[in-house]
């Protein structure tokens, strides 16, 4: 309904323009100076309507400035045709209401400022003035508005037509100061008129005409003269004492934007305590962040398009100027959110890395002012300021890429300290991501101490407790992180390199549960890794303080908190696999005792750990497939392990398991390396042993009617292969005889019923035919008749 109204009040307010313009023109075509001034301030009466919203007011009054233009024009020609200026200055002044005869002299004022026929200043003085007549906010408004905007091109400034004499320029300057304060109160009054509950949509309209009061700091930002110091001793402080008195939330908030954007970046540079004094004085409820971070990013452009530039902001103490005035502002704000001081600290940080890159004493020194600041809050639990903290961390992050200089920062953990645990992990994540996506080395344990403090997130559970509600996809994603970080860590020197394992194990153990079974394995391998390197070299180059030995640190993972703690979290065969790469690396650097070690625990971990049938199958052939490639041992220790092994494959629940377990343990007795490690008897009793348990197998199989014999002919043929394996490795007890026997076996079993590893078959015929062929092996292979499977 209101807006309904509004736009018949400005259909009919237009009309009657445009009616009195259609006058106003015939009068100026007839040269009648009287009529035009009358038709001229008929029209200019309808400005004086407080009907209309500002918005439909500008409509209005863009109509009536058109018309302004060509009364200005014919003014200019009355002159020419021999009117005196002066009479028509006074003669527009018996305009019958004040608006329209202020509008009309500021009119003929422009024309009577060039005609030169009275200095620029006196007449802008006395147009200034006059226009305090008017104290209706909108109606004053739009009155300077147009002032300003007829006299703009007008002004003394240095190098224009309009150039007075001595201090001109500074009179120009002073209108301009002069009516923008006017026009500023003006616009500030405009919230006090209406109704209470109509003060949002009063906020919005004076929002809306916010560019005509701006306008006026762009005029000054354009005048001729207005140097430096002009502008340090009487251009901002006179701005900033109209911004601060007015304590108004939109004005302070726009005009210190305008500030900033309007004039100079070399004078923002060096009034820079000036300006940044006047920000703690603003109403609490302006947001400063816009307002600073306005200032920090022109001054950020400023610095890297102008090298020269540089030494002027070490030369103002920029830094330690925006550092100040930023505590005074959290400080002043006291219910400033957590959020908000933040943001300030971020914005700050950003202009030191701009500026400042090399600098990293500034940087620790924001963040420690962020620490202070956060010591009130306690850790955050607002999402929007985590957000903030996530953002300002890594600030410096993606300006260095590497993680190492980072680590400098002393006060960089401590901000890590206010954050959440979820908040905390995602920045730990973003920290190993830098580390892996730039390939940063990182050299030395103290810097993997301080790395692994920042990655704690990822590496332990806060408070002892695990988050059960984790996506089990995103955790093991998490995890393998931490691994692809432990991999990344390396020094030349091994004495340093151990350094680093010792601290890595420090704070891998200290994960939960659920992290050490993709946690301690990378850990490990890190350290067999060194142990590689160090087995070239001599035993103990470095002494026997040095940590850096194969034995001291294959000790350091035999240690119960070390691989062990594995077992204690449900993951004993991934503990059981890496008991044996440690005991092959001590096998190839000669330690049999620590070997031994290795595997006694392996054999424990086997008794009391694993239970699952299948599990032991796995495990059982990892243990032999390792003890086979030990060469350390002495016979007894020898014997101790291999009688252990066996005996193990004969407890394995199902036949076909320890059929296969023990002949894999006839490799135990059989090395190719050395002939004290070749026992073929031994080697033949753990074969005819699998074949016992294969034909008990097979006596099963007979006895269930209907049951193919697939699995029991499959051991069958594997032993076959293994009889042929020791053969042709040399072994005297193993005769073409004995495998003839064997292979009538299968064919007597095979023709019984369909045994389904025809396949197999076939390819060990072809084989034993192409060795029957072969130089060197044909006298071995003599005995064994093909016919049989004819």
């Amino acid at each position: 309904m209101i807006a309904d109204d509004d736009e018949k009040w400005l259909a009919a307010a237009i009309a009657a323009v445009k009616q009195n313009a259609f006058y106003m023109q015939r009068a100026i075509d007839s040269n009648n100076l009287k009529d035009a001034l009358k038709f001229s301030a008929q029209m200019l009466s309808e400005l004086r309507t407080s009907k209309l919203s500002p918005h439909k007011y500008y409509e209005l009054y863009m109509r009536v400035f058109n018309e302004l233009g060509t009364l200005e024009i014919f003014f200019k020609e009355e002159t020419g045709r021999g009117c005196s200026i002066a009479e028509l200055y006074e003669l527009v002044q018996h305009a019958g209401n004040i608006l329209p005869r202020l509008y009309l002299l500021c009119t003929i004022g422009s024309v009577y400022i060039k005609s030169k026929d009275v200095t620029t200043t006196d007449i802008l003085k006395d147009l200034v003035e006059m226009c305090r007549a008017v104290q209706h906010p909108l109606r004053g408004l739009f009155l300077r508005s147009y002032l300003a905007q007829v006299t703009r091109d007008k002004l003394p400034c240095i190098g224009s037509e309009l150039e007075g004499d001595g201090d001109a320029h500074m009179d120009a300057l002073e209108f301009v100061l002069q009516n923008f304060t006017e026009m500023n109160k003006l616009w500030v009054r405009m919230q006090h008129q209406g109704p209470s509950r109509e003060k949002e949509k009063r906020e919005k309209e004076r929002n809306e005409l916010r560019d005509l009061v701006g306008k006026n700091l762009h005029v000054l930002s354009q005048l001729e003269g207005v140097d430096l110091g002009i502008y340090r001793d009487t251009v901002l402080p006179r701005i900033l004492e109209q911004v601060v008195n007015c304590k108004d939330e939109l004005a302070q908030c726009y005009l210190m934007d305008c500030i900033i954007q309007v004039f100079p970046d070399d004078f923002h540079l060096q009034t820079l305590d000036v300006l940044l004094g006047a920000c703690p004085q603003l109403q609490p409820s302006v947001d400063i962040k816009t307002v600073l971070s306005g200032l920090m990013e022109r001054l950020s452009n400023y610095a890297a398009s102008s090298v020269e530039a540089l030494p002027n902001f070490l030369q103002v103490e920029a830094f330690s100027k925006f550092n100040y005035a930023i505590g005074k502002v959290v400080e002043a704000q006291v219910d400033l959110p957590a959020a908000g001081s933040v943001t300030l600290y971020l914005f700050l940080l950003k202009f030191t890395l701009h500026v400042y890159s090399d600098r990293l004493d500034y940087v620790d020194q924001v963040l420690g002012s962020c620490v202070t600041q956060l010591s009130a809050t306690g850790k955050l639990c607002d999402d929007k300021a985590a957000k903030q903290i996530v953002a300002f961390l890594s600030a410096p992050l993606e300006k260095y890429n590497n993680v190492v200089t980072i680590l400098k920062l002393t006060n960089y953990p401590q901000v890590m300290e206010y954050l959440d645990h979820e908040t905390n992990k995602a920045m730990a994540i973003i920290i190993v991501q830098s580390v892996l996506k730039n390939n940063t080395h990182i050299t030395t344990a103290d810097e993997v101490d301080a790395l692994f403090e920042l990655a704690k997130g990822l590496i332990k559970d806060f408070d002892g407790k695990i988050d059960n509600e984790i996506d089990e996809e995103d955790f093991q994603e998490e995890q393998n992180l931490v691994a692809r970080l432990v991999h990344k860590l390396y020094n030349d020197d091994p004495e340093e390199m151990s350094k680093i394992i010792f601290t890595v194990r420090k704070h891998i153990l200290t994960g939960g549960p659920k992290r050490l079974p993709l946690t301690i394995p990378p850990l490990v391998f890190s350290a067999l890794k060194l142990i590689r390197r160090l087995r070239g070299g001599d035993e103990n180059p470095f002494g026997d303080d040095a940590s850096a030995t194969p034995k001291k640190i294959l000790q350091l993972l035999s240690e119960a908190s070390t691989v062990e703690a594995l077992s204690d979290v449900s993951a004993p065969d991934v503990a059981l696999r890496l008991y044996l790469q440690c005991a092959q690396a001590a096998n190839d650097c000669e330690l049999e005792t620590v070997t031994y070690e290795f595997f006694t625990k392996a054999y424990l971990l086997y008794e009391e750990e694993i239970s699952d049938s299948k599990a032991q199958v796995t495990a059982l052939h990892l243990i032999i497939g390792t003890l086979q490639r030990m060469r350390v041992f002495n016979v007894e220790n020898r014997d101790t392990l291999t009688h252990k092994a066996t005996g193990y494959s004969a407890r394995l629940l199902r036949k076909p398991d320890q059929c296969r377990a023990i002949y894999e343990c006839a490799h135990l007795f059989w090395a190719d390396e050395g002939e004290n490690l070749k026992d073929g008897e031994r080697v033949v009793l753990c074969l005819k042993r699998a074949q016992r348990i294969a034909d008990a197998v097979q006596k099963m199989a007979n006895a269930s009617r209907g049951t193919s014999s697939t699995g029991s002919v499959a051991l069958y043929v594997e032993l076959l292969n293994k009889y042929l394996y020791f053969l042709e490795k040399g072994n005297s007890e193993v005769t073409g005889d004995t495998i003839q026997s064997l292979a009538e076996l299968v064919r007597s079993e095979t023709k019984k019923v369909e045994s389904g590893a025809e396949s197999f078959i076939n390819s060990t015929l072809r084989y034993i035919e192409f060795q029957r062929q072969q130089d060197g092996m044909s006298e071995k292979y003599e005995k064994i008749k093909m016919e049989w499977f004819e």
